[in-house]
């Protein structure tokens, strides 16, 4: 049996499998220094792992959308609508308040991260998923990983970092309920390591990619949430974990083959000009964005550059129209990865 690779083995190892346990093995390593890159070196990290990797993968949902005008003109209505619903609910949610708005779009979003992890599994282990047992096993397992932190976050005590503002989940302290889902974490976990074995004594085929997967993802979530306190070590397990994946995956799906490149625009260029393309597009509109949040609400980079108070009142405006790209894309991603059944 052949190891259910989605591209190949050297790019689904580098872009997909690998730069969770790769980042978190640099934080084991040099994690004296994190605190002193968090300080001294916030811009930069901030450039990278929010506008070039969170930001930027965001707008490569449009090369698997908007950019294909086949894909757009079958589903115009969804396309269309998507952003124009995502911004009226935008205002509403804000009109209420901030707090309630941000809070909302972190459960959205948290959703959005659990659902990519579980949508590599099921593509890495589609051969094994055909009896029920491993099926429900593994589901368990990749839907534990991603759960139980966050059930840890929302069960203990004030963390160092947060999602996009500081108390937007909903927090109930309880111990004892806690000490129980950890031990149903380690229980869950045994059962996949016996099922894997007991598959591996049968089939004598050991599932590298879907092993792989999860490791990374127990890693990154576990070490991002419920081991370490910090924010930098958060972000960039979170951030690289979840959009180095995502975009690697458009471009092989989309761009890789310029004969075949589902964006006409694409179909008469050289691959690495394809690439170049890509890479640009999504770094110079991932920091547009992130410039105009910063100057119109958060001044946090660009403090410097000085805009007028009375901007200040139409938050309630700028703030929902700037999510529009980003709760789009939490909406859309559920819609554009289905497959059929066959």
């Amino acid at each position: 049996m052949k190891q259910p690779w989605i591209n190949n083995k050297k790019n689904d190892l580098a872009f997909v499998l690998m730069p969770p346990i790769i980042i978190l093995l640099l934080i084991v390593f040099f994690q004296s220094r994190i605190q002193l890159i968090e300080h001294r070196y916030s811009f930069y990290t901030w450039l990278f792992l929010i506008v070039f990797v969170d930001v930027a993968h965001v707008y490569a949902t449009l090369f698997k959308t908007y950019f294909k005008p086949s894909v757009f003109k079958r589903n115009r209505k969804l396309y269309i609508w998507t952003p124009v619903i995502c911004l009226f609910l935008s205002c509403f949610l804000f009109g209420i308040s901030s707090h309630f708005f941000w809070s909302i779009l972190a459960y959205v979003a948290v959703y959005h991260f659990v659902r990519q992890q579980y949508g590599f599994m099921r593509l890495y282990s589609k051969q094994e998923n055909l009896v029920k047992r491993n099926r429900v096993i593994n589901n368990l397992a990749i839907y534990t990983s991603t759960s139980y932190p966050m059930i840890y976050w929302f069960m203990s005590g004030t963390k160092n970092f947060n999602w996009f503002v500081d108390n937007e989940f909903l927090h109930w302290e309880n111990p004892v309920v806690l000490h129980c889902f950890s031990y149903l974490y380690v229980v869950i976990f045994l059962a996949y390591v016996i099922n894997e074995f007991v598959n591996y004594r049968k089939s004598h085929f050991f599932n590298l990619p879907k092993n792989l997967l999860l490791l990374g993802t127990a890693l990154s979530w576990y070490f991002g949430i419920v081991y370490f306190n910090d924010d930098l070590i958060f972000t960039a397990l979170n951030v690289i974990s979840h959009g180095i994946p995502y975009m690697a995956l458009i471009y092989f799906k989309e761009l890789e083959n310029n004969e075949s490149a589902s964006v006409p625009f694409f179909r008469k260029m050289k691959w690495w000009n394809i690439l170049m393309f890509y890479v640009l597009f999504l770094l110079v509109i991932a920091f547009l964005e992130e410039f105009l949040w910063d100057v119109f609400v958060w001044k946090e980079n660009f403090s410097n550059i000085s805009t007028s108070r009375k901007w200040i009142h139409y938050q309630f405006l700028f703030v929902p129209l700037l999510s529009v790209p980003q709760f789009t894309h939490y909406i859309l991603d559920g819609f554009i990865w289905k497959r059929s059944k066959k």
